[in-house]
């Protein structure tokens, strides 16, 4: 049991990092390489939620640590996100990241159109009108 353990164990240690590392960095590579830019967008929606991913898991760190079934889970969702068959990060990033976008955007044209009619009417009531 004790040889059957280690080997799983260093499985485990190497997998994380072929999964969420070094495969995504030579398709990225591939990608960048390769003449079509529809790639180019799931390998850089790869690492914006990596990233994302990864600055979550810092700032949740202590909560985390106690949550043992974290790296198994997580290891699952960047394998999703990171293999072709799936295209998980194109998926989420169209479905959510790209529709947050659009709500902000939309929000704060909103919010700059208001400003600017405020700083117009403003500049009229003073005399300042350009």
């Amino acid at each position: 049991m004790g040889k059957s353990w280690a080997l799983l164990t260093h499985l485990h240690s190497v997998a994380g990092p072929s999964i969420t590392l070094l495969y995504p960095l030579y398709a990225s590579v591939c990608a960048m390489e390769s003449p079509s830019k529809v790639d180019d967008e799931q390998w850089l929606a790869y690492w914006i939620l990596y990233s994302f991913i990864t600055l979550m898991e810092m700032l949740a760190e202590p909560v985390l640590y106690w949550i043992p079934v974290w790296y198994p889970v997580k290891l699952l969702f960047v394998a999703w996100l990171a293999l072709p068959q799936f295209k998980g990060a194109s998926f989420i990033y169209d479905k959510v990241v790209r529709e947050q976008l659009r709500k902000y955007r939309g929000r704060n044209r909103n919010a700059d159109a208001d400003h600017k009619v405020h700083i117009l009417k403003a500049e009229a009531d003073h005399g300042h009108v350009h």
